[in-house]
């Protein structure tokens, strides 16, 4: 199998293990999909990193697969793979992409379905479709563009470059650069401080601002206000509000 899910302390890695360059073929988006619904269903994973290795996140598409199909072929695949990173980006907890090495073209698009992305110092990311001719298929058109605002996002569209570390964490492409040798550890304890907090309550943090980006503010704070109702129905809010009143804020215990 070309992706891993690997439960540990609350915490899903999803795991890319297509050497040398974890090339996303057809078979490792299908199997992408696959696991990162089964990590949104799963109880035991209440937060998830995303990784690649110590060596490379992923390079990118597969391109001499891609070389072979023809525009009926990929009118045929596009939903496809963009559903594959949409499921990643709906998984409904936390979700950490650990960055090491190459970040490109699909790689680049799956680090965007992250929530918080921490990069080494080593890894480089880009969108360089444009030099093959074509977009980003994957998402990066409009998560790019979410995220760094849409003149930088044609920037690294446009030339297809590719930016190092410091650079990203600049323009808000990585949360945090750390040294290489660090990065999955440090994901994953940010991941696994969250698997301990209140879980339907990130979930509906998430969901609120993920859905408040994709439309206009009044819809945005309907959806907040339906959610930060409903979470006084749930054992954590009183668990949580019980906890703050008895012993003070930030000691409350959610597992």
């Amino acid at each position: 199998m070309t992706v891993h899910l690997e439960v540990a302390e609350g915490v899903g890695t999803l795991r890319l293990d297509r050497p040398p360059m974890n090339a996303l073929d057809v078979a490792t988006q299908d199997r992408l999909k696959e696991l990162a619904e089964e990590a949104a269903r799963r109880e035991d994973v209440r937060a998830v990193v995303i990784y690649g290795g110590e060596k490379v996140f992923a390079a990118g598409a597969d391109i001499k697969e891609m070389q072979a199909m023809d525009h009926a072929a990929m009118v045929l695949r596009g939903k496809a793979l963009q559903d594959s990173f949409t499921a990643v980006a709906r998984i409904p907890k936390p979700v950490v992409a650990a960055v090491t090495g190459y970040a490109l073209g699909g790689g680049c698009e799956l680090a965007l379905c992250a929530d918080y992305r921490i990069a080494g110092e080593n890894a480089k990311l880009g969108q360089p479709e444009i030099l093959l001719g074509l977009i980003p298929g994957a998402g990066g058109t409009q998560r790019l563009s979410r995220l760094i605002g849409p003149s930088r996002a044609k920037d690294l569209i446009f030339t297809g470059r590719q930016v190092r570390a410091d650079e990203a964490l600049a323009l808000g492409l990585v949360d945090r650069v750390v040294p290489a040798g660090e990065v999955y550890a440090q994901a994953h304890a940010w991941a696994a401080k969250l698997a301990q907090g209140p879980a339907m309550a990130l979930r509906a943090a998430k969901e609120s601002v993920d859905t408040g980006l994709e439309t206009d503010i009044d819809t945005g704070l309907a959806v907040e206000r339906n959610w930060f109702a409903g979470l006084f129905a749930t054992e954590d809010r009183e668990r949580g509000m019980r906890s703050f009143v008895e012993e003070g804020p930030g000691k409350a215990k959610f597992l």
